[in-house]
């Protein structure tokens, strides 16, 4: 316990230490690099950074998506006028890149920590932002409106085994009409849980200029 405890403060003041250097490097820089622009990413990051000290595994990675992944997983977007439900936005590196194919009224958005949904907010707020888990994603989806695709940052292969099921089970449902679901990955090799749940996977695709490198997935429910 006195280790693990230990292990937590280091990895605290980790955090701060990089976050106040941060914060000193950009008023150096903020007189001749557009501050607005420079504050927005910098909040951006230190809402990401201050998550993942706080409770790594609710975050699942070491930073936030790239654009080069973003627009990967937004090029997979089927088309049409349905609902796009985006999963796990974090703090909108996807978002950004979906708002730039599909209408505000057409894309959802859900995001379980408050943290990321107050970035969310702030950033786009045209957009439908909900505070909500996978889990339970068909109590927020409009009733008589199909979902044409479900686009998923959520980091399924570290989930515990009863809730990737569970929002497993959640995306299907809400795609089983025609829709699709859109998942990355850093795991380059091996089978997606969305395939052992039976899913057809489409269409497959290395995202290399990512750190990591990513892998993102289009899949069918039937």
């Amino acid at each position: 316990m006195k280790i693990f405890s230990c292990a937590l403060a280091a990895r605290e003041r980790l955090a701060a230490l990089a976050l106040n250097l941060g914060r000193q490097t950009l008023e150096g820089m903020a007189p001749s690099l557009r501050p607005a622009l420079l504050l927005d990413r910098f909040g951006r990051a230190e809402a990401f950074v201050g998550q993942w000290a706080r409770a790594p595994r609710s975050v699942g990675a070491l930073c936030p998506s790239g654009v080069h992944l973003a627009r990967r997983m937004a090029a997979m977007l089927p088309p049409g006028d349905g609902l796009v439900v985006e999963l796990g936005a974090g703090t909108g590196a996807v978002t950004r890149a979906l708002q730039a194919c599909v209408a505000p009224e057409r894309l959802l958005v859900l995001e379980r920590l408050p943290a990321f949904c107050r970035v969310l907010r702030s950033r786009f707020p045209e957009l439908t932002v909900i505070r909500g888990d996978a889990t339970r994603l068909a109590d927020y989806l409009p009733p008589n409106r199909p979902v044409a695709a479900v686009v998923s940052s959520l980091p399924l292969l570290s989930l515990p085994g009863p809730v990737q099921q569970a929002v497993v089970g959640q995306m299907r449902a809400a795609t089983a009409h025609g829709g699709c679901i859109i998942q990355f990955t850093y795991a380059l090799w091996g089978r997606s849980p969305l395939v052992r749940a039976g899913c057809r996977r489409e269409k497959r695709g290395l995202v290399l200029r990512n750190l990591p490198p990513a892998k993102v997935e289009c899949f069918r429910s039937f």
